[in-house]
């Protein structure tokens, strides 16, 4: 459970496509093989079916395309700051799509300079391990990130939500979506996971980083309402926390690019409806 809240919290998520040099190199595919069939053998190493034929790939075999956080941070003085940011930065600037430069500002530059708790919804076995694959294909050399993943999952200040709400079991597992859905906090919207790889090769960058900040935004909603569940917040601070972030939202959405985060407000105050919890006052507060 939520044993603690430190001065540093980020909620992120990861998004990763097949990595098309790794099919080349490990299927030993010609150079002048076109992409699409390079993805095409990929899929079908990986399981591919009628019903499926872009089964998920092993992580090893993908690149990371995309992290967005949230970010919480409670200056000495109590007051909290709430920050929403996505790599990379700029999705049609190619430096910044380059897949070094989002590990080593993620991994290197934000976790390993500012040690915060991380907070993701089956962040140990998926997002954590494409990281720590991708980095050490990378040659990346990243002491504090290496003794962080070391922890056991006990005595790490990294909290994985899925490990609280998800049982063993097809019958115990739940989805980010459906936990968050559930509790009147909008899940997925217009894009979902299978559309990333889609997006990403038919240069649509952009599109994965708003649907990335999507996720980001619906991990830390989680995350504030479990640490509610574990009383690391009182009922009144738990909607300050949420005014918190439909207010951060609302400044940010008065800037054109990110015009799309009205979606996600209008999809967040239609749950709370729908759920029973507008009288909360989250969406008539100022």
């Amino acid at each position: 459970m939520i044993t603690n809240i430190p001065s540093e919290v980020w909620a992120f998520d990861c998004e990763w496509v097949p990595d098309l040099l790794a099919g080349r190199l490990l299927y030993k595919l010609p150079d002048d093989l076109p992409d699409s069939e390079v993805l095409k053998v990929m899929w079908s190493e990986g399981g591919a079916t009628e019903d499926d034929p872009t089964p998920f790939l092993k992580t090893a075999l993908c690149r990371v395309v995309s992290i967005a956080m949230v970010i919480r941070r409670k200056s000495k003085d109590g007051a909290v700051q709430l920050f929403l940011t996505a790599l990379p930065e700029e999705p049609n600037d190619p430096v910044q799509n380059d897949e070094s430069y989002i590990l080593k500002r993620f991994l290197e530059e934000g976790v390993g300079r500012r040690d915060p708790q991380l907070i993701g919804y089956n962040s140990r076995n998926s997002d954590l391990r494409i990281l720590t694959q991708r980095a050490i294909f990378k040659g990346m050399s990243l002491l504090a990130f290496s003794q962080r993943l070391s922890a056991k999952p006990w005595e790490s200040q990294d909290v994985d939500l899925m490990n609280i709400v998800s049982g063993y079991g097809k019958g115990y597992t739940a989805t980010l979506n459906e936990v968050a859905t559930l509790s009147g906090i909008p899940g997925k919207l217009e894009t979902s996971g299978d559309d990333v790889c889609g997006l990403f090769y038919s240069e649509k960058l952009e599109q994965i980083v708003q649907y990335n900040c999507f996720d980001a935004l619906t991990t830390y909603l989680v995350w504030l309402r479990m640490a509610h569940f574990s009383a690391k917040f009182s009922a009144d601070e738990y909607i300050q926390e949420q005014v918190r972030v439909k207010n951060m939202l609302e400044v940010m959405v008065q800037k054109q690019e990110n015009g799309y985060l009205q979606t996600y407000l209008d999809a967040w105050q239609r749950l709370k409806e729908q759920t029973g919890q507008l009288s909360d006052g989250v969406f008539q507060q100022t």
